[in-house]
Order: structure tokens, then sequence, then C-alpha cells
């Protein structure tokens, strides 16, 4: 069989771009699957000689529960995946797993999956489906999806230049994106490593990297040694304590918005009472940390002036220092001014690395990707959308009106697992195969691994045998496009295999059981090295104390229901809140001054309304939380999907009203809202339900700076 595409198109349909010819050997064949002469085929998943029943084997593959990528490691026996845990030969995540990649068998076993193509309400067969599709386009198509990235990333390309270039839009909800543009501004690198290992001092405005922030996984095992001795010191400074902030030594509550204040205040401290340079700052940041003095700090954040010391004085005493922010752009553009005064960057942050077969990095999801999406739809520019890893009906802010948005398209494709608020719908559903039961490529959202490329494979065969891979839908379409290079590449598996093994250059079957065994491969990386261009300009909003009667919202995202795609997990509905130990339900956190000033007690259902819309939860009574804020995480209220999460909960998104960062187009999670009892009262269903030690010192504390003596008198009487 012969293929009239040349050599270097060849490649670049496998992703390899440029790179590939220098990674595979002249002699490669034209496909790596195929054979001259017959050739006997087996399954995939052919039991091996060495299995024996009731014996588990372990087999490497990729989380797909959020866009870490963390690298697995998957129990199976008798044919069924049974456990998952981390992959300890990955660095990214070293073995460790969270409890969203544990829930991952619930995702896989869970009764309401969509097990066969669906054209309307009316369950129809692959052929059918496709060939609707085909007949209806309309324009070239889009496609909307989560982070991305590898050779699924590759194959989406591929379909969408075959179709006519239509647009990617890329939509996370909990995202970097704020971080990634002030650190691609003031260093020329989006995504720098980031050495929690290597600090003493960590700082926190937001950026919630024990929880949910880029890898959580990868910050939890480097926040292990950051503890170890010399135990460094965590302060966070947030308007509602994150796992992060449950965790620190000092936490700030601040006025929600007014981070970039309390940021630019510790920097003049640092400036005026330590005589720490401002002189490598870009232009404009000095005269920025001059004019944020202790009172102004005060009057925007509620953040005193000892405080505002409190934290100068300890990250001087505690060199080298890490300060990440979030949020808000000049939060982050804040904390990459403190970075630069201190003389962090090169120390705890260095530059990242860049894949030389650059069409296989990660496509970070952001809220403005969906904004674009809105916007593009309501004009009439979006003929054929396909969606999937998103859902956006839910996740988008009240304001946005994305469900009228979507009647604007004339056909909708969901390639998705469940029925949720946005598959319901859509023209057309294709049933995509779990990640357990698939194949493809990862490349993890930090650069720890240093080309490291997470591989997926299959742990057991489809519990349905109707639904297919996402890289088998892509290539279907892409072939069905007449995209050039993937005629003879029957399924996902073919293309895969010839992709990495141009990779690895080398096709043989020993070569390919290795990566398998290994669970990743190596690609080449290229260091990126920062380039300062002063383009960071920092406006620091006005904020103060709401109106009477007025609170500021907060959505906030937790380990576990996560943005709501694990809300149809009843392992996760199950697990405790990380900070109000709740199970099956939401909640409103409100400061327990704010109540009282309000007439709330706890267990009290209040509603709460925005100009986007009201929903009606229970007050949790919580210290955690800035007076002037009430916060409810984000997650449950969901309408469609599924026996576990619908109707169970609220959806705080729904009364954002979409207002936007100013600088990088991202959804700011905080909106004015007012607050009314109901007369209502129920008791919230919590793991505990008891906050005081009633004096009885069940356990005791001391601080950070005693801990360090203990320590260092141990050493010196050893």
């Amino acid at each position: 069989m012969t293929t009239k595409i040349d050599r270097r198109n060849f490649l670049k349909v496998l992703g390899l771009g440029g790179a590939g010819a220098a990674l595979a050997g002249c002699d490669m064949p034209s496909y790596a699957t195929l054979e001259e002469g017959e050739e006997q085929v087996f399954s995939y998943l052919a039991p091996e000689e060495y299995v024996v029943p009731g014996i588990g084997v372990w087999y490497a593959s990729t989380c797909l529960q959020c866009s870490a990528g963390c690298g697995v490691h998957g129990r199976v026996r008798e044919g069924r995946a049974l456990k998952l845990e981390g992959n300890p030969d990955t660095a990214v995540n070293k073995g460790k797993l969270c409890q969203m990649g544990q829930a991952a068998l619930q995702t896989h076993y869970n009764p309401d999956r969509i097990t066969s193509p669906r054209i309307g309400e009316k369950n129809v067969t692959w052929p059918e489906a496709l060939a609707f599709i085909k007949e209806k386009v309309t324009g070239a198509p889009v496609w909307m999806t989560g982070s991305i990235s590898g050779h699924q990333a590759v194959l989406l390309d591929t379909h969408l230049n075959a179709s006519g270039g239509g647009a990617h839009y890329a939509v996370e909800t909990v995202n970097a994106q704020v971080w990634q543009a002030a650190c691609a501004d003031a260093l020329g690198d989006a995504q720098p490593n980031l050495h929690i290992d290597k600090a003493l001092c960590v700082l926190s405005f937001g950026a919630d990297f024990l929880g949910t922030w880029i890898s959580p996984v990868k910050f939890m095992a480097d926040y292990g040694a950051f503890r170890a001795a010399p135990r460094g010191v965590l302060t966070v400074v947030e308007p509602a304590m994150t796992l992060s902030g449950a965790n620190a030594d000092h936490w700030v509550a601040a006025r929600p918005g007014s981070e970039a204040a309390v940021a630019l205040g510790v920097a003049q401290v640092l400036a005026t009472e330590y005589s720490v340079s401002t002189s490598a700052l870009p232009s404009g940041a000095a005269d920025a940390i001059a004019a944020m003095t202790p009172e102004r700090v005060s009057a925007l954040s509620g953040v005193d002036a000892k405080t505002l010391s409190k934290i100068a004085g300890t990250l001087m005493s505690n060199s080298p220092s890490l300060v990440i922010g979030d949020g808000r752009y000049e939060t982050a553009a804040a904390a990459m001014m403190l970075n630069l005064m201190l003389g962090n960057v090169g120390a705890t942050i260095t530059p990242g690395v860049e894949l030389v077969p650059t069409d296989l990095g990660v496509r970070n999801g952001s809220t403005k990707a969906l904004a674009a999406f809105a916007a593009d739809a309501q004009a009439g520019r979006i003929g054929t959308a396909f969606i999937t890893g998103a859902n956006p009906v839910f996740t988008a802010p009240g304001g946005l009106k994305i469900k009228d948005t979507l009647s604007k398209i004339d056909l909708k494709v969901a390639v998705a697992m469940f029925e949720d608020e946005t598959t319901a719908l859509c023209d057309v559903v294709l049933p995509l195969a779990s990640s357990l039961e698939d194949w493809g490529t990862h490349v993890p959202a930090t650069g720890a691994g240093r080309g490291e490329i997470h591989v997926q494979q299959p742990l057991m065969e489809k519990l349905h045998p109707d639904v297919l891979g996402l890289g088998d839908i892509m290539l279907g379409l892409a072939q069905d496009a007449g995209a050039d290079g993937l005629e003879d590449f029957e399924d996902y598996y073919g293309y895969l295999r010839t992709a990495i093994s141009a990779m690895i250059g080398a096709d043989v079957e020993p070569a390919w059981q290795a990566v398998l065994q290994a669970g990743k491969v190596q690609a080449p990386a290229a260091d990126r090295a920062f380039t300062a261009n002063g383009a960071i300009a920092i406006n620091v909003p006005e904020t103060s104390a709401p109106t009477a009667g007025q609170l500021s919202l907060i959505t906030t995202a937790r380990q576990g229901l996560f943005d709501g795609r694990h809300a149809n997990l009843p392992w996760l509905q199950e697990a405790p809140d990380q900070i109000s130990k709740a199970v099956w339900d939401s909640w409103a956190e409100i400061h327990p001054a704010t109540a009282a000033g309000l007439g709330l007690k706890d267990g009290d259902y209040i509603t709460i309304t925005s100009d986007s819309g009201a929903i009606t939860t229970r007050v949790f009574l919580y210290k955690g939380v800035h007076p002037d804020a009430i916060a409810v995480p984000m997650g449950r209220g969901h309408t469609h999907y599924g026996r576990y999460a619908t109707g169970i909960g609220v959806n705080p998104l729904s009364l954002l009203d979409g207002t936007a960062d100013a600088r990088t187009g991202e959804f700011i999670n905080t909106t004015s809202v007012r607050v009314h009892a109901t007369g209502d009262n129920r008791h919230l269903v919590r793991l505990m339900d008891v906050d005081s030690q009633y004096g009885r010192k069940l356990a005791a504390t001391i601080s950070a700076d005693q801990l360090r003596r203990n320590q260092a008198n141990k050493q010196g009487s050893a």
C-alpha cells in the first residue's frame, strides 16, 4: 500500500513537524502499523500468558480528570480496572494521585454513560450519525474543548484545516491564564517552572496551589519538601479561605479584588523598611509601589500596616522565597514584582521548556475563549460546532446567556460520555469512551519532565461496544473532510503508534512495549530564556466596603467537584469539602459578624440575588471569609447530569455577569449580590460538626519560628 503524501507533510499530520525528520531514522517504514504480506491481528487487550486469575496486573496510563496530566498506574484483574494510583516514574506526580484521579473509576463505571450515537432523541448507528453530520455541516466547523494537547490536538488541527480552517476554542473555568499573562509580560515566559520545594517562604495571593491551581498533585509533593526541615513558612492572602489558606502559617483576609493592593503594600514596606531595591522592575512599577501607602492599602483591602510589616519581615527572614498570585491581572503582576525585588527569579522561578514538536504542546483553556465563542455564535459566524470536554451552559456566567447563544448555531455535535446541560441542547451526540478504555498522548500542565509526554492506553476493553475514543472520532472526521496523509489509518491506535514510533526512531515491538510500560515518551525540549520586556502596567482597582444590603459574591473552586465536571461521581459528592466538611449539598460561607448584622444563624436558608439571577442555599458561618464577602463553592446545581448530580445544590456561576479582567479577558469570579433570609432553617450535613476544642488542647499548636528553634536544638544536641 502506498501513499502520495510526501515525507514532510506525513510527519506534520503526526504532530512531529520539522523535528520528525531528525527524530525518525531514514529507513523508517511509511507506516509503522502496516506490513507486507499477511498478519495475524489480536485484540489490544488480549490477556497475557502470565496473567493469573485473582492476581492484579498494573498498567501505566494518564489521568484525564483535570488538565494537569498526571501519570497513573491502573490495577486490572480478570479484565476489569479496579484501582488507580500515581505513576512513580513520572516527574509530575511521582506516584501520587488526588481524589479526583482516584474517582476516575466511577467516571468509567458510571451507569449514566451515553452508550450509542443519537440524533435528537433517537438512537442511531455510527454510519447514520456521521452521514447526518456530513450532510448538515454548514460553513467551516469549529471545536470547543477543554485544555488539550498531544496527538488529539494535532488531529483537531488537521480536521479544522481540512474543513475550511475553523476556530478552536479551548475553554476552562478553573485556569491560570491571568498568572501566565503576568509571567509572559514580566519574564517573556508564560509558563516558568515554580520551585516550591526550594523556597523557605511561599506567599500566595489567591492562587490555590494545593487545591486546584495548575498541577496540585505536583505542588503537594513540592509542598511536602517545603515543609521538611528547615520548615518553610506559608502565607496566604485571599478573601475566602482555600485549601492552601487552610494550611497556611499566616492567613490574611483581604477584601475581594484588593489582593494587588496588599502585594504592592508589602513591596513598599520592603523598599522603605528593608531598603530592597526597585531598580530591576519594569517602568512604572516603582511608582505604583510608592503610591501604595499602608493607609491606602488599609482603605482598599482592610489589611493594616502591622500585617504588611509582618508579611514583609517573613519574606526577608526566609530566603529564597516564592510569590504567586491569580484572580486579576494586577494581582499576578504585583506578585511578579515582588519576585523580581526579592531575587526569586532564577532561584525559585526558572525558565520553562518548550517541546520541539510544538504541535503537541498544551493549548490551555480559558474563559476568554468562551466569551469569544459566544460572540462569534451571536454574530452568526459559527454554523457547525463540535463540543467535547466542556459544558459551557453550566460553567458560563449567567450574564453571558450561553443557552440562547447555542440556538444561533445550525448544527451542534456533542462528543461526550454523559448528558449534561450542553449535551441536552445538541443536535447530534457521539458517545465517548472513558479515559480507561482509550488511547492518547498528553503533555502535562507543567514542564517538570522536560519534554515528558504521558501516554494513555486502555486498561480494559470497552464497557459499551458502541462508544469510540476521542482520537478515533477526530481521525474519522478528518478523513471524511479529506485530510491528506490519513487515508491508510484504520484507527487511532495505528495513527498513534506510527507517531510515537517515529518520535523514538524505532518500529519494533520491544520499543513500543517499553513506552507503554513506562507510560511516557520523552520528546526533545528546548529551554526557554527569560526576557524582561517591561510590558507590565499595574492599575489597582478601587475597592471599598459594599453598599448597605450588598455583599461581594465569590465563586470558589474546590478539589473534588472542581468546576462541576465531577458532580456525577458519588465518591466525590460524599467526600467532605476541605473547608466546611459538608457533603451532598451547597452552602454559602459568611463571616459570623456579617451574619449577625443580617440576623442570620447557621443553617438559615438565604436567597442570593444578582443582576443575572438568584439562588437559594443555606448559611455556613465561617471566620475564613472576609466580612464583606459571601463565598459559594462551584460544582453543584446541575439540571442535566445524571442521577447523582441533577437537582443537588446550586450553581453560583449563574449569578456572575461576565465582567472580564481588562488585561486578559478572563471572567472575574466575583459580583455584587443582595442577601435575604427565606425563613427556613435546616442542618447542613457535615462530617464534623464541632469546630472548637472547648479549651481542652486536643490539638496543640506552636509557631513556625518555635518549630525551627526546636529542630535546631535537636540537631545541636545530636
